[in-house]
């Protein structure tokens, strides 16, 4: 008999359906779709969970609104997070129905109205027996005699969990909310890093690379750190955890919204999962901390390059009065920004230049929108000249680096009524908020000196009396 489950979508519903740790071919479960669309609607039926402590893995089918359509998807959550998503780079919509299909023939697949099918593993014909989510939180399809098919640590999403292998050329995806660039999680054969990635252009914002140039097999999560291993199934280098935390690590997740990676363990008298490592611990250095055309001050704040045009004044926005891909070099010109620089690497880049020259390699290509030249901070380094596609990843450094970060603007900007032609553009902002932060400070210690000098004042007058 065919085993089959419907439930029906309600607000926020998390509902039980199964707590198996499999279940077997012949399997169906259906999730009603509302025919209004609502936000705050999301749709969620349990069909399996490890039999482990706290917290456990559980396999739900799930109808998110997302972009005003519904999403319909499996997925495999650790406690409340989640850690596996079908759906992860490409959503499967419906509008009535979602529907998870275990079939006769060994298929597993979701499909919503008439049948259309949105996802599936292709294992049809493969002697497929059962669904099982193991302990590790693999989602595995296996045979008579447990013989892996299709297993969901083959495809990883964001997040690594303990015990599972990332092989080189294998990477870990997330993408930020309202947002064409993504971040990605990379394992090479000389080092593993992060990237920020916007249409064509790929930069890196952190890279860690074993010793003595010893090149990289796979990776994995072990209870202590992140290890690293060579061909032979040799460890070379490891990123421990740090703290005092004495619960094993969980997993790694690659952050949507800061792209930061970090290394987690499960807290039980907080219940929660808490950091042990991350790998940017600082604001500045994540690369979308600000709005494009925004500058992370040395305080940690945004601000913005504004500029002053005849016809728009002071943009509201970061890019306010800017636009991107300038291809008449008679209209356009760079505008120079001393003690700036920018958190992404990896970027085409010439050496052995003048700033001149750097400046005229950005003006004649289209899609270049800034450039940054560095020189060293003796001035007597290698001069590099690196071009970038976006101006994002742009923060504040000391003066005296050595490096000049200029950005590519139209021509005849206006810094103050009556003036015009003007090939400087004024960075505004910048220092605002780290001038306030410093008055404040240099204000309370004054506050606190001149209090501590009258109670000394009573005191001696009390014991002079």
């Amino acid at each position: 008999m065919k085993l089959h489950q419907l439930v029906f979508l309600v607000l926020l519903l998390a509902y039980q359906v199964y707590c198996k740790t499999y279940i077997h071919i012949d399997y169906s479960l259906t999730v009603e779709v509302p025919s209004e669309y609502s936000v705050e609607l999301l749709g969620r039926a349990f069909l399996m969970e490890t039999d482990q402590m706290e917290p456990d893995f559980r396999v739900a089918l799930s109808v998110e609104p997302i972009r005003g359509k519904y999403s319909c998807s499996l997925e495999v959550f650790l406690g409340d997070v989640k850690v596996w998503n079908s759906g992860h780079y490409s959503h499967f919509y419906t509008s009535d129905t979602c529907v998870l299909a275990l079939t006769k023939d060994g298929d597993l697949h979701l499909k919503g109205s008439n049948d259309r099918i949105g996802w599936r593993t292709g294992t049809s014909g493969q002697g497929v027996e059962r669904l099982q989510i193991l302990k590790t939180g693999n989602l595995v399809l296996v045979d008579a005699l447990n013989r892996i098919k299709w297993q969901s640590f083959n495809f990883p999403t964001d997040v690594m969990l303990w015990g599972q292998r990332l092989n080189v050329a294998t990477r870990l995806t997330s993408f930020p909310t309202n947002s064409t660039a993504f971040y990605s999680f990379e394992i090479q054969h000389n080092k593993i890093a992060l990237y920020l990635s916007s249409g064509k252009w790929n930069y890196s914002y952190w890279e860690f690379q074993p010793t003595k140039n010893r090149n990289i097999t796979f990776i994995e999560l072990g209870s202590k750190g992140l290890e690293i291993f060579n061909d032979k199934y040799k460890k070379i280098a490891q990123i421990l955890s740090f703290g005092m935390q004495f619960q094993p690590l969980r997993f790694l997740a690659l952050g949507n919204k800061t792209g930061n990676m970090g290394l987690y363990f499960y807290s039980p008298e907080k219940r929660s999962f808490e950091a042990a490592f991350q790998a940017l611990n600082t604001t500045c250095d994540l690369p979308l901390a600000c709005r494009p055309y925004g500058i992370c001050t040395l305080s940690n704040a945004c601000s913005c390059i504004r500029l002053l045009t005849a016809k728009k004044g002071v943009g509201s926005d970061c890019n306010g009065g800017f636009s991107e891909g300038f291809c008449d070099r008679e209209q356009q010109e760079m505008l120079e920004l001393s003690g700036v620089s920018s958190v992404l690497r990896t970027a085409p880049k010439r050496v052995n230049v003048s700033k001149e020259v750097c400046e005229d390699l950005c003006l004649q290509d289209c899609k270049c929108a800034a450039a940054l030249y560095s020189t060293g901070e003796d001035g007597t380094s290698f001069r590099e000249c690196f071009t970038y596609g976006l101006v994002s990843g742009v923060k504040q450094v000391e003066r005296g680096t050595g490096l000049t970060y200029m950005v590519k603007v139209p021509k005849g900007t206006q810094i103050s009524h009556g003036k015009s032609n003007v090939k400087k553009w004024v960075l505004v902002m910048v220092g605002v908020i780290d001038g306030f932060i410093i008055l404040l400070v240099f204000g309370g210690l004054g506050y606190y000196l001149v209090q501590r000098r009258r109670r000394r004042n009573v005191l001696a007058s009390d014991n002079n009396t």
